[in-house]
């Protein structure tokens, strides 16, 4: 089986915010982990992506290539889908996306959102990999795990979708500074406590999430297919 992990997320600081701490875990263990990430992350901030602020976008590339480094990705990728206005494109050229992306990298673990979550373009990227990771004969993947996002999966009510209820915990008690300094390299997306995208609830929630299962730290995922 190969030790290559395939990481696709929506937006720069999903990454890291849904599962940097696995990441650095496994690129520690010697795993090959690769990112792709998706959308601008910028362009919702104006009125058309069209207008985007080139410098804007550079801070949010670069941070994602900073943040790559501290993890020790083997790589980081990004495309630049309009930022929350996936819906507005057609899935199967987002698929075919993720398609170059696995077929180049061949992981045998893929690791990306969960599906009910309040931001449409993790929703898209959630069922975009799915297509793109039909079990067919021979292919590579064999384990897809959903993650969670603060400011965003906990926000969506229980009446209007799945919600995130983990099955899948990764002990990150060695890795959580790590992801903690990887997202500071996100200055600009991240908000004072007590709001969930702060440095203060990141760590409270991975505290929390490896109190449930008896460790210091960990960051819990939905698992959504494993092949053995």
């Amino acid at each position: 089986m190969s030790k290559t992990v395939a990481v696709i997320a929506a937006h720069p600081d999903d990454e890291v915010l849904g599962c940097g701490g696995t990441i650095a875990r496994l690129a520690r263990e010697g795993r090959s982990v690769h990112v792709l990430l998706l959308a601008d992350g910028v362009s919702s901030r104006t009125e058309s992506p069209e207008k985007i602020d080139t410098n804007c976008l550079e801070v949010r590339n670069n941070a994602a290539k900073r943040s790559g480094k501290i993890l020790g990705c083997a790589s980081i990728e990004q495309l630049f889908f309009p930022d929350n206005r996936m819906d507005s494109l057609h899935l199967l050229d987002i698929v075919k996306e993720i398609e170059k992306f696995i077929n180049k990298h061949q992981p045998s673990v893929v690791i990306t959102h969960h599906g009910g979550d309040v931001n449409v373009d993790h929703r898209i990227v959630h069922e975009a990999v799915i297509v793109a990771c039909r079990p067919q004969p021979g292919f590579s993947v064999r384990e897809l795990l959903f993650f969670e996002v603060p400011s965003s999966t906990e926000w969506r009510p229980p009446s209007s979708c799945q919600m995130f209820n983990p099955n899948w915990f990764v002990d990150i008690s060695a890795t959580l500074d790590l992801k903690l300094q990887a997202l500071q390299e996100y200055q600009d997306e991240l908000r004072p406590f007590p709001h969930p995208r702060s440095l203060q609830a990141v760590e409270a929630l991975a505290r929390w999430r490896g109190a449930t299962v008896g460790m210091e730290a960990s960051e819990a995922f939905i698992l959504g297919r494993k092949l053995i």
